[in-house]
């Protein structure tokens, strides 16, 4: 009885075996089926709408990171941000379905924002250049720290970090056009240092001139050295401050004829003197470069020009120190 037991388990085994056998070859031709007719893929969304197929979504993510964006635009960029994220989905898909990562990547940008950064160079706390890079801005401001240094002049640089998402309001110098715009800021700068006097800027020279004709101190035909600078230039031309400041005298003065004083502040004042025309009055305030006279040979003079001086607390001072270098 036990033998013939043994025997039915044995042989029920050998048939659930078989059953078995023949299962799993009908699945593997069902998978084969299935992978014949069939892919893995993902579809994404966005929004709620179906935008297309990927087949890897680490591999598509990195596309996001190295692809979205054109060379250009990653030069400048500061970082961007994807307002709708893409949702992926796993699904079987009929083979003849093609994968369009181009597409999808195109639709996720045009749901981005760029924010786009540039180093913007500063002089004197006023905006001068934008450049690409923070070494770039480190360069072009440490070579010209150097030279404002050098030239002993009070000057700020500094560098600030601008993000917009306007590429086209950054207006991108490169390094030469940045260093020549500053350099030329630099020379005025020097410029108005050599004509300061005594903190009272002198910077704007009284009259076009034709030549000088007698220089500071020149002593010929006088018994004592000359205490201006003789501006030759025709009858009528233009006379003007050569700085801020108010007029204490416009009148007819002894050997300076008509005549015009101003008054600078901190002791400096200028003196115009032979004037053909006054175009101002005592008392007036004026500005660097306003009409004040017109070129005459009023006064004890031999021809047409301007006599100015230059004095400092009632002492004259030479004005090619600071005008007509």
């Amino acid at each position: 009885m036990l033998i013939i037991l043994r025997n039915k388990a044995k042989n029920v085994i050998k048939q659930s075996i078989k059953l078995i056998r023949i299962l799993l070859i009908f699945l593997i031709i069902i998978i084969a089926i299935f992978l014949i007719k069939y892919k893995r893929l993902y579809k994404v969304t966005i929004s709620g709408e179906e935008i297309g197929y990927i087949e890897n979504i680490e591999k598509f993510k990195n596309m996001i990171d190295t692809e979205m964006y054109s060379e250009e635009e990653k030069k400048f960029m500061g970082f961007y941000t994807i307002n709708v994220e893409p949702k992926y989905k796993l699904i079987f898909a009929n083979k003849n379905i093609e994968t369009n990562e181009e597409e999808i990547l195109k639709k996720v940008k045009e749901n981005s924002t760029i924010t786009y950064l540039a180093y913007q160079i500063n002089l004197d706390g006023k905006e001068k250049a934008f450049v690409s890079t923070m070494d770039e801005a480190e360069q072009i401001v440490e070579e010209l720290k150097q030279e404002i240094d050098d030239k002993k002049l009070d000057m700020n640089l500094e560098i600030i970090k601008k993000y917009t998402e306007n590429l086209e309001s950054l207006e991108i110098s490169d390094k030469e056009k940045v260093e020549e715009e500053i350099n030329e800021d630099i020379k005025k700068e020097v410029k108005a240092k050599d004509s300061t006097i005594n903190g009272v800027l002198l910077a704007v020279n009284p009259v076009k001139a034709t030549y000088i004709s007698s220089r500071y101190g020149d002593t010929s035909g006088r018994g004592s050295g000359h205490k201006g600078l003789d501006i030759a230039a025709p009858t009528g031309t233009t006379i003007v401050a050569c700085g801020d400041g108010t007029v204490k005298f416009a009148g007819w003065y002894y050997g300076y004829g008509n005549f015009v004083k101003i008054d600078h502040g901190n002791g400096v004042e200028t003196y115009y003197g032979h004037c053909s025309k006054l175009n101002v009055s005592a008392g007036q305030k004026v500005v660097a470069g306003q009409k004040i006279a017109e070129v005459g040979s009023t006064g004890d003079s031999t021809g047409p020009h301007l006599h100015l001086e230059i004095r400092l607390n009632g002492s004259v001072i030479n004005p090619q120190k600071y005008l007509y270098k």
